[in-house]
Protein backbone atom coordinates (compact mmCIF):
# COMPACT_ATOMS: atom_id res chain seq x y z
CA UNK A 1 0.00 0.00 0.00
CA UNK A 2 2.68 2.15 1.20
CA UNK A 3 4.32 1.78 -2.87
CA UNK A 4 0.98 2.46 -4.46
CA UNK A 5 0.49 5.73 -2.22
CA UNK A 6 3.85 6.51 -3.11
CA UNK A 7 3.34 6.36 -6.86
CA UNK A 8 0.02 8.49 -6.73
CA UNK A 9 1.75 10.72 -5.01
CA UNK A 10 5.10 11.19 -7.41
CA UNK A 11 2.53 11.12 -10.56
CA UNK A 12 0.34 14.10 -8.14
CA UNK A 13 3.97 15.79 -8.40
CA UNK A 14 4.51 15.72 -11.53
CA UNK A 15 1.70 16.64 -13.06
CA UNK A 16 1.20 19.82 -10.34
CA UNK A 17 4.76 20.31 -11.92
CA UNK A 18 3.80 20.52 -15.41
CA UNK A 19 0.41 22.63 -14.64
CA UNK A 20 2.79 25.10 -12.42
CA UNK A 21 5.48 25.41 -14.73
CA UNK A 22 2.59 26.09 -17.89
CA UNK A 23 0.49 29.12 -15.89
CA UNK A 24 1.56 32.35 -15.02
CA UNK A 25 -0.47 32.24 -11.97
CA UNK A 26 1.64 32.51 -8.49
CA UNK A 27 0.29 33.10 -4.84
CA UNK A 28 1.81 35.97 -3.24
CA UNK A 29 3.57 35.18 0.18
CA UNK A 30 2.82 38.82 1.52
CA UNK A 31 -0.66 39.49 0.54
CA UNK A 32 -4.10 37.57 1.31
CA UNK A 33 -5.24 38.54 -2.25
CA UNK A 34 -4.91 36.60 -5.23
CA UNK A 35 -3.64 38.73 -8.37
CA UNK A 36 -6.52 39.48 -10.79
CA UNK A 37 -6.64 37.30 -14.35
CA UNK A 38 -8.63 37.18 -16.71
CA UNK A 39 -11.02 33.94 -17.58
CA UNK A 40 -11.52 31.13 -14.01
CA UNK A 41 -8.87 33.17 -12.29
CA UNK A 42 -10.53 36.16 -11.81
CA UNK A 43 -13.48 34.13 -10.85
CA UNK A 44 -11.68 32.38 -8.39
CA UNK A 45 -10.24 35.43 -6.72
CA UNK A 46 -13.32 36.81 -6.43
CA UNK A 47 -14.69 34.82 -4.79
CA UNK A 48 -11.99 34.24 -2.07
CA UNK A 49 -12.30 37.76 -1.76
CA UNK A 50 -15.99 37.80 -1.07
CA UNK A 51 -15.18 34.76 1.49
CA UNK A 52 -12.49 36.65 3.76
CA UNK A 53 -9.67 34.13 3.81
CA UNK A 54 -7.76 36.44 6.10
CA UNK A 55 -10.72 36.88 8.53
CA UNK A 56 -10.55 32.82 9.76
CA UNK A 57 -7.74 33.47 12.29
CA UNK A 58 -7.94 35.48 14.53
CA UNK A 59 -5.43 37.61 14.71
CA UNK A 60 -4.85 37.17 10.98
CA UNK A 61 -1.99 34.06 10.54
CA UNK A 62 1.74 35.31 9.44
CA UNK A 63 3.62 33.53 6.85
CA UNK A 64 6.16 31.31 8.08
CA UNK A 65 9.91 33.31 7.94
CA UNK A 66 12.65 32.66 5.92
CA UNK A 67 14.55 29.53 7.82
CA UNK A 68 18.19 29.84 9.02
CA UNK A 69 18.33 26.24 6.87
CA UNK A 70 15.97 25.48 3.80
CA UNK A 71 17.39 21.65 4.01
CA UNK A 72 18.81 19.70 6.82
CA UNK A 73 18.50 16.15 8.45
CA UNK A 74 16.62 15.63 11.58
CA UNK A 75 17.22 12.43 14.22
CA UNK A 76 14.93 10.59 15.91
CA UNK A 77 15.90 9.06 18.77
CA UNK A 78 14.00 6.29 19.90
CA UNK A 79 15.40 5.20 23.07
CA UNK A 80 14.51 2.44 25.95
CA UNK A 81 13.89 3.70 28.69
CA UNK A 82 14.11 2.05 32.20
CA UNK A 83 14.15 2.27 35.81
CA UNK A 84 18.02 3.10 35.97
CA UNK A 85 17.95 7.22 35.50
CA UNK A 86 21.83 7.70 35.19
CA UNK A 87 21.32 4.69 32.48
CA UNK A 88 19.14 6.45 31.11
CA UNK A 89 20.66 9.83 30.82
CA UNK A 90 23.66 8.06 29.80
CA UNK A 91 21.99 6.44 26.41
CA UNK A 92 20.13 9.38 25.14
CA UNK A 93 23.98 11.94 25.55
CA UNK A 94 25.07 8.46 23.17
CA UNK A 95 22.03 8.89 20.98
CA UNK A 96 22.91 12.37 20.87
CA UNK A 97 26.54 12.27 20.07
CA UNK A 98 25.97 9.32 17.19
CA UNK A 99 22.91 11.30 15.30
CA UNK A 100 24.91 14.26 15.25
CA UNK A 101 27.83 12.47 14.08
CA UNK A 102 25.41 11.29 11.04
CA UNK A 103 25.32 15.40 10.43
CA UNK A 104 21.81 15.54 12.50
CA UNK A 105 21.04 19.60 12.91
CA UNK A 106 17.84 18.76 14.67
CA UNK A 107 17.74 15.55 17.12
CA UNK A 108 14.41 14.85 19.29
CA UNK A 109 14.11 12.55 22.27
CA UNK A 110 10.83 10.71 23.34
CA UNK A 111 8.28 11.80 26.00
CA UNK A 112 9.58 11.01 29.27
CA UNK A 113 12.46 9.42 28.14
CA UNK A 114 14.80 9.56 32.17
CA UNK A 115 12.12 7.67 34.01
CA UNK A 116 9.05 4.96 33.94
CA UNK A 117 5.81 6.68 32.63
CA UNK A 118 3.67 6.46 35.70
CA UNK A 119 2.40 8.37 38.05
CA UNK A 120 4.35 6.96 40.92
CA UNK A 121 7.35 7.68 39.15
CA UNK A 122 6.70 11.12 38.32
CA UNK A 123 7.42 12.68 41.26
CA UNK A 124 10.50 10.44 42.07
CA UNK A 125 12.13 11.52 38.69
CA UNK A 126 11.48 14.98 38.41
CA UNK A 127 13.80 17.73 38.19
CA UNK A 128 13.60 21.41 38.79
CA UNK A 129 14.68 22.81 35.52
CA UNK A 130 15.18 26.10 36.76
CA UNK A 131 17.81 25.18 39.93
CA UNK A 132 19.90 23.25 37.10
CA UNK A 133 22.73 21.76 38.35
CA UNK A 134 22.79 18.33 40.37
CA UNK A 135 18.88 19.24 40.85
CA UNK A 136 18.36 18.50 36.78
CA UNK A 137 20.91 15.95 35.67
CA UNK A 138 18.83 15.33 32.64
CA UNK A 139 18.45 18.91 31.51
CA UNK A 140 22.07 19.65 32.38
CA UNK A 141 23.19 16.91 29.75
CA UNK A 142 20.63 18.18 27.55
CA UNK A 143 21.97 21.79 27.17
CA UNK A 144 25.63 20.93 27.83
CA UNK A 145 25.52 18.25 24.82
CA UNK A 146 23.52 20.82 22.65
CA UNK A 147 26.21 23.25 23.35
CA UNK A 148 28.95 21.01 22.11
CA UNK A 149 27.59 19.14 19.32
CA UNK A 150 26.18 23.08 17.87
CA UNK A 151 22.73 20.90 17.27
CA UNK A 152 18.75 21.70 18.18
CA UNK A 153 17.57 19.73 20.85
CA UNK A 154 13.94 19.14 21.22
CA UNK A 155 14.30 17.27 24.40
CA UNK A 156 12.03 14.72 24.56
CA UNK A 157 9.88 15.71 27.97
CA UNK A 158 10.82 14.79 31.62
CA UNK A 159 9.01 15.30 34.79
CA UNK A 160 9.37 18.57 35.99
CA UNK A 161 8.84 19.92 39.59
CA UNK A 162 8.04 23.51 39.96
CA UNK A 163 7.00 24.96 43.71
CA UNK A 164 4.72 21.97 44.80
CA UNK A 165 3.41 21.46 41.15
CA UNK A 166 4.75 19.07 38.53
CA UNK A 167 4.69 19.31 34.67
CA UNK A 168 5.30 16.64 31.76
CA UNK A 169 7.74 19.36 30.24
CA UNK A 170 9.94 19.70 26.86
CA UNK A 171 12.71 21.84 26.17
CA UNK A 172 14.34 22.95 23.44
CA UNK A 173 18.05 24.37 23.33
CA UNK A 174 19.55 26.14 20.75
CA UNK A 175 22.96 25.24 19.24
CA UNK A 176 24.64 27.44 21.93
CA UNK A 177 23.09 25.07 25.14
CA UNK A 178 20.93 27.81 25.94
CA UNK A 179 16.75 27.09 26.79
CA UNK A 180 15.01 28.49 24.09
CA UNK A 181 11.49 27.32 24.57
CA UNK A 182 9.88 24.88 27.42
CA UNK A 183 6.29 23.75 26.66
CA UNK A 184 4.47 21.72 29.67
CA UNK A 185 2.25 19.72 28.28
CA UNK A 186 -1.58 21.19 27.91
CA UNK A 187 -3.49 18.58 27.38
CA UNK A 188 -3.26 15.70 30.11
CA UNK A 189 -3.97 12.03 29.27
CA UNK A 190 -6.68 11.33 31.08
CA UNK A 191 -8.73 8.06 29.56
CA UNK A 192 -10.48 4.92 30.64
CA UNK A 193 -11.19 2.58 27.64
CA UNK A 194 -12.85 -0.63 29.79
CA UNK A 195 -10.69 -3.82 29.12
CA UNK A 196 -8.17 -2.19 27.62
CA UNK A 197 -6.53 1.38 28.92
CA UNK A 198 -7.04 3.45 32.24
CA UNK A 199 -4.86 6.25 32.69
CA UNK A 200 -4.57 9.87 34.27
CA UNK A 201 -2.12 11.97 34.60
CA UNK A 202 -3.96 14.66 36.38
CA UNK A 203 -3.72 12.41 39.30
CA UNK A 204 -0.06 14.01 39.62
CA UNK A 205 0.48 16.49 36.63
CA UNK A 206 -0.78 19.92 36.17
CA UNK A 207 -1.06 20.88 32.99
CA UNK A 208 0.77 23.86 30.95
CA UNK A 209 -0.69 27.19 30.70
CA UNK A 210 1.69 28.43 26.90
CA UNK A 211 1.15 27.50 23.28
CA UNK A 212 4.96 27.08 22.56
CA UNK A 213 6.61 28.22 19.23
CA UNK A 214 10.44 28.04 19.06
CA UNK A 215 12.56 30.15 16.77
CA UNK A 216 15.28 28.20 16.34
CA UNK A 217 18.52 27.23 13.77
CA UNK A 218 16.46 25.06 12.03
CA UNK A 219 13.18 27.14 11.51
CA UNK A 220 10.23 27.92 13.64
CA UNK A 221 8.99 24.97 15.19
CA UNK A 222 5.56 24.59 17.61
CA UNK A 223 5.96 21.91 20.46
CA UNK A 224 3.20 19.52 21.90
CA UNK A 225 3.49 16.65 24.22
CA UNK A 226 1.46 12.83 23.47
CA UNK A 227 -2.08 14.05 23.69
CA UNK A 228 -1.71 17.64 22.67
CA UNK A 229 -1.49 15.82 19.02
CA UNK A 230 -4.95 15.03 19.24
CA UNK A 231 -5.96 18.49 19.41
CA UNK A 232 -6.40 19.91 16.30
CA UNK A 233 -6.69 23.23 17.29
CA UNK A 234 -3.24 23.57 18.94
CA UNK A 235 -1.51 22.73 15.11
CA UNK A 236 -3.63 25.12 13.69
CA UNK A 237 -2.59 27.93 15.79
CA UNK A 238 0.85 26.81 15.49
CA UNK A 239 0.48 26.65 12.30
CA UNK A 240 -1.08 30.33 12.25
CA UNK A 241 1.80 31.29 14.02
CA UNK A 242 4.06 30.92 10.93
CA UNK A 243 5.56 27.63 12.31
CA UNK A 244 7.36 25.32 9.70
CA UNK A 245 7.61 21.98 11.80
CA UNK A 246 5.36 20.83 14.52
CA UNK A 247 7.21 18.34 17.22
CA UNK A 248 5.74 16.07 19.23
CA UNK A 249 7.09 13.61 21.81
CA UNK A 250 4.76 11.05 22.52
CA UNK A 251 4.17 7.63 24.46
CA UNK A 252 1.15 6.27 22.62
CA UNK A 253 0.29 3.19 24.09
CA UNK A 254 -0.86 -0.08 22.60
CA UNK A 255 -4.62 0.67 22.19
CA UNK A 256 -4.29 3.84 20.73
CA UNK A 257 -1.22 3.36 18.72
CA UNK A 258 -1.80 1.35 16.02
CA UNK A 259 -5.06 3.01 15.57
CA UNK A 260 -4.18 7.10 15.64
CA UNK A 261 -0.62 7.17 16.26
CA UNK A 262 0.24 7.86 12.20
CA UNK A 263 -3.17 8.29 11.46
CA UNK A 264 -3.25 11.67 13.67
CA UNK A 265 0.26 13.02 12.65
CA UNK A 266 -0.55 12.74 8.48
CA UNK A 267 -3.65 14.33 9.90
CA UNK A 268 -1.78 17.23 11.40
CA UNK A 269 0.75 17.62 8.93
CA UNK A 270 -1.82 17.78 5.40
CA UNK A 271 -4.32 19.83 7.45
CA UNK A 272 -1.40 22.37 7.95
CA UNK A 273 0.58 21.60 5.77
CA UNK A 274 4.14 21.69 7.41
CA UNK A 275 6.34 19.28 8.84
CA UNK A 276 5.22 17.00 11.77
CA UNK A 277 7.80 15.04 13.54
CA UNK A 278 7.34 12.45 17.02
CA UNK A 279 9.37 10.55 18.62
CA UNK A 280 8.28 7.66 21.26
CA UNK A 281 10.07 5.26 23.47
CA UNK A 282 11.13 2.07 22.48
CA UNK A 283 8.42 -0.90 23.35
CA UNK A 284 9.53 -2.90 26.61
CA UNK A 285 6.93 -5.65 27.15
CA UNK A 286 7.85 -5.66 30.49
CA UNK A 287 6.80 -2.38 31.64
CA UNK A 288 3.76 -0.93 33.24
CA UNK A 289 3.35 1.12 30.32
CA UNK A 290 3.79 -0.43 27.36
CA UNK A 291 4.59 2.24 24.08
CA UNK A 292 3.57 1.65 20.47
CA UNK A 293 7.04 3.26 19.30
CA UNK A 294 7.06 3.98 15.76
CA UNK A 295 8.77 7.49 15.37
CA UNK A 296 8.09 9.19 12.39
CA UNK A 297 8.38 12.26 10.39
CA UNK A 298 5.70 13.45 7.82
CA UNK A 299 5.98 15.90 5.12
CA UNK A 300 3.63 18.42 4.59
CA UNK A 301 1.37 16.56 1.92
CA UNK A 302 0.91 13.54 4.72
CA UNK A 303 3.52 11.85 3.47
CA UNK A 304 4.99 9.55 5.74
CA UNK A 305 9.02 10.33 4.88
CA UNK A 306 10.13 7.91 7.36
CA UNK A 307 9.32 5.68 10.46
CA UNK A 308 10.63 3.59 12.81
CA UNK A 309 9.06 0.14 13.93
CA UNK A 310 8.84 -0.65 17.67
CA UNK A 311 12.59 -1.36 18.71
CA UNK A 312 15.10 0.76 20.01
CA UNK A 313 17.11 2.81 16.82
CA UNK A 314 17.45 6.38 15.78
CA UNK A 315 16.07 7.66 12.23
CA UNK A 316 17.61 10.22 10.19
CA UNK A 317 15.66 11.69 7.10
CA UNK A 318 15.56 15.06 5.58
CA UNK A 319 13.77 18.18 5.82
CA UNK A 320 13.16 20.31 2.94
CA UNK A 321 11.11 23.52 3.53
CA UNK A 322 10.75 24.61 0.41
CA UNK A 323 7.92 21.27 0.05
CA UNK A 324 5.74 23.73 2.46
CA UNK A 325 5.57 26.53 -0.38
CA UNK A 326 5.35 24.00 -3.13
CA UNK A 327 2.68 22.01 -1.40
CA UNK A 328 0.62 25.26 -0.34
CA UNK A 329 0.66 26.18 -3.92
CA UNK A 330 -0.86 22.87 -4.87
CA UNK A 331 -3.33 23.30 -2.43
CA UNK A 332 -4.00 27.02 -2.00
CA UNK A 333 -6.21 26.49 1.39
CA UNK A 334 -4.85 29.72 2.90
CA UNK A 335 -6.93 31.74 0.14
CA UNK A 336 -9.74 29.45 0.40
CA UNK A 337 -11.07 29.37 4.07
CA UNK A 338 -14.17 30.65 4.59
CA UNK A 339 -13.68 33.65 7.04
CA UNK A 340 -17.56 34.64 6.24
CA UNK A 341 -18.65 31.18 8.36
CA UNK A 342 -15.88 30.34 10.69
CA UNK A 343 -12.99 31.61 12.73
CA UNK A 344 -10.18 30.10 15.00
CA UNK A 345 -9.10 32.78 17.83
CA UNK A 346 -5.69 32.58 19.33
CA UNK A 347 -6.97 33.75 22.66
CA UNK A 348 -3.11 34.59 23.93
CA UNK A 349 -1.97 36.03 20.82
CA UNK A 350 -5.12 38.29 20.30
CA UNK A 351 -4.54 39.68 24.25
CA UNK A 352 -0.94 40.14 23.40
CA UNK A 353 -1.49 42.63 20.60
Amino acid sequence: MRTTAASAFSLLTTTCSRLRSSSPTRFPSSSLRLPLRRGPLATMATAASSFRPEAARSPPAVQPPAPPLSKFKVALCQLSVTADKARNIARAREAIQAAAADDAKLVLLPEIWNGPYSNDSFPEYAEDIEAGGDAAPSFSMMSEVARSLQITLVGGSISERSGNKLYNTCCVFGSDGELKGKHRKIHLFDIDIPGKITFKESKTLTAGQDLTVVDTDVGRIGIGICYDIRFQELAMLYAARGAHLLCYPGAFNMTTGPLHWELLQRARAADNQLFVATCAPARDTSAGYIAWGHSTLVGPFGEVIASAEHEETTIIAEIDYSLIDQRRQFLPLQYQRRGDLYQLVDVQRSGSE
